[in-house]
């Protein structure tokens, strides 16, 4: 038997100092606080100097900030581009046009994810803390209770921190053990912004913060929330509070309700049930008895994976790519990488932490039939850069996007071949299946010479670095929408339903381009390897992120190692890694696999607290998506692993 709790905590990061790359998060899925080496987030302006501000964030702080002259824009405001499609004319909200440049950026940056609040520790005497104030720092994450301890000394005196996030709500909890006579804490409220840190300090006068008792009452443009205190006396103060006393222990609660906060102990409690319950269901592989070094590198990355997508990414919304942490994209979720931060979770018997998400998708279905339908088209296209409202977004990029089209249905027969194998599972979810493969079939074009179905422009690929206008049936994109159709005919059989105009359209998809025996971007890029080497390899999705059966391997394996050799490594990305690790093990490459997955490149770096660091990337101090494609490589791997390893599993 595996010992989980031990596996666990020997993964427990471990801080000596402020390391501004690698702040420590505490998180219940739905609410996340990020703190520096003192437990709380005094070292606010440090961190942010170094791109990682340390934010609390919530699935429910949304904010929608009007213009200067206080104006909200509406969708039917927004200018269109026009692009010539397969003979008649379509219309996609990518260009900034002339007179509606204000209009086109207010609909990218609203609504936004905003940070809740700063909690930090103070003087007495108001001199502010820096970290050359702190000594003699230790701080561990136990991972296996959530809870995240801190010890330094602060003007030679030995302060204690104690950082726990309740389970049950929305609530951060601290104590302190100190002798410090003049320390305390405080807590500040800023203006939503959509920027990275989600923040706005400096726009007093833009929102209001009216106190009673211990509990704020909090009114910004078209939020309303509350911020409740569990402590027996503060000191209200403008947009914010402070609290003094010996040996402090408070709870904050940040709520769209005025509820209470729970106490310190409550939280402490209900975090320590609610993790034992998440590390006792999940699969887990203990890697202790391989001697290859690089198999505790890999363990590592698993263990803080699984935590990092249990505090801020398994609950009612998909993640964004920086999950609760700080602001990527303004807090949007990217609809492409719903697969590389969610289709996981079934294989690590975390199916059902999937179906919030899922059920948020379903959701919006009639805006995806709406999106579909104005550029006349079938069935449901998912917007690819949503907000909480699931509103498209004007983007010289997203719209163009179409390869997160069938993730949807990946992730549902994942979920049945995983987690719910009754035939009422295929029932109940038929519907939105149908709706997408209508889609897909009536994307693809029909060239009446061939008698084959082409992708035609405007089309932006999952490798961003084509020219929209010439791009012709990207291999990846067609082999994962023939992929994506032959699960939709599985399930059709499966039920008893008619699909053949779905297999027509299977059976008439062209086979992927090759030229010198290697796979090509797209049907008309013959310089995929000399002008396109950049950004994601896509063409090895084919083969690891699904096995397309019309791969051929020799083909493939000479591909992966082109790209090996000749790609720009500083432009790829972190769940490039992982993908390309998944195809080198469909190849029977393991040791070539587990070389990609530690790959040491700019976007493939894993710091102390597990994040998938983007080094090249200000905007991104952590990638979930690199997590995410990490865990869903991992049980290929188990499957397959190299020679002389010996890997234990546990379900």
């Amino acid at each position: 038997m595996i010992n989980r709790q031990e596996l666990i905590n020997r993964h427990n990061p471990v801080l000596s100092t402020a390391n501004t790359d690698s702040p420590l998060s505490v998180g219940n899925g739905e609410f996340c606080f990020t703190a520096d080496i003192t437990g709380f987030q005094t070292l606010y302006d440090e961190y942010e100097k170094n791109h990682f501000p340390l934010c609390t964030m919530s699935n429910w702080g949304w904010h929608t900030a009007p213009t200067g002259d206080g104006k909200i824009y509406e969708w039917e405001d927004l200018e269109l581009t026009a692009y010539e499609h397969a003979g008649r004319t379509v219309h996609y909200p990518v260009e900034a046009k002339p007179g509606n440049e204000e209009v086109y950026h207010w609909l990218r940056h609203n609504p936004h994810k905003f940070n809740l609040g700063r909690v930090r520790l103070i003087r007495a005497n108001g001199v502010e803390i820096t970290s050359e104030d702190i000594t003699d720092t230790y701080q561990e994450l136990d991972l296996y209770t959530g809870k995240l301890s801190s010890r330094f000394r602060l003007d030679g005196e030995l302060v204690e921190v104690l950082t726990i996030c309740d389970s049950e709500s929305d609530t951060v909890a601290f104590r302190i053990k100190s002798q410090h006579k003049g320390l305390g804490i405080r807590l500040d409220f800023p203006y939503g912004n959509h920027e990275t840190s989600g923040s706005d300090w400096e726009s007093l006068d833009k929102h209001l913060t009216t106190w009673d008792g211990t509990t704020a009452h909090r009114r910004m443009d078209d939020v309303e929330y509350y911020v409740d205190l569990n402590t027996h006396m503060i000191n209200p103060i403008n947009h914010g509070c402070e609290i003094f006393g010996e040996n402090i222990c408070c709870a904050i609660r940040f709520s769209p309700e005025n509820k209470s906060a729970p106490t310190f102990e409550t939280v402490r409690s209900n975090a320590h049930l609610a993790w034992a319950e998440f590390w006792g269901d999940v699969r887990l592989a203990d890697f202790s008895k391989i001697n290859d070094p690089r198999a505790k590198e890999i363990e590592r990355r698993m263990v803080l994976s699984l935590y990092l997508f249990r505090i801020q990414a398994m609950s009612s919304l998909p993640p964004a790519e920086t999950g609760l942490t700080v602001n990527s994209w303004y807090g949007r979720f990217h609809s492409e990488m719903y697969l590389w931060n969610s289709a996981f979770l079934p294989l690590w018997s975390l199916g059902e932490k999937l179906m919030p998400s899922l059920e948020w998708y379903y959701g919006i279905i009639p805006q995806a039939k709406a999106l579909a339908k104005s550029n006349g088209y079938s069935g449901i296209r998912w917007p690819k850069q949503p907000a909480n409202t699931g509103r498209e977004a004007p983007s010289p990029i997203a719209p163009l996007l179409v390869w997160q089209q069938p993730h949807v249905i990946y992730m549902l027969e994942l979920l049945y071949q995983n987690t719910y194998k009754e035939h009422s599972f295929l029932e109940n979810h038929w519907d939105v299946v149908t709706e997408l493969a209508e889609f897909m079939t009536s994307f693809l074009h029909l060239d009446e010479t061939t008698g084959k179905y082409e992708m035609l422009p405007p089309l932006i690929p999952a490798q961003e670095v084509y020219d929209p206008l010439t791009v012709k049936s990207p291999m990846f994109e067609m082999e994962y929408f023939r992929f994506g159709l032959g699960l939709a005919c599985e399930w059709g059989k499966r039920l008893g339903h008619n699909t053949q105009k779905w297999q027509h359209v299977i059976d008439n998809i062209p086979d992927p381009a090759i030229k010198d025996g290697l796979y090509l971007g797209h049907a008309e890029c013959p310089e995929t390897y000399e002008k396109y080497n950049k950004d994601h390899p896509m063409m090895t999705g084919a083969y690891g992120l699904f096995k397309s059966p019309r791969v051929q391997p020799e083909i493939m394996k000479a591909t992966l190692e082109k790209v090996l050799e000749c790609w720009e490594q500083e432009t790829m990305w972190g769940w490039d890694y992982a993908m390309m690790a998944m195809c080198a093990i469909s190849l029977s490459d393991s040791e070539l696999a587990v070389d990609l997955l530690l790959s040491d490149s700019p976007k493939n770096q894993y710091v102390a607290s597990g994040n998938n660091y983007q080094r090249t990337r200000t905007d991104l101090p952590l990638y979930l998506p690199g997590n995410g494609s990490l865990l869903l490589a991992l049980p290929q791997l188990f499957a397959n692993p190299p020679k002389g390893w010996e890997i234990e599993e546990v379900k």
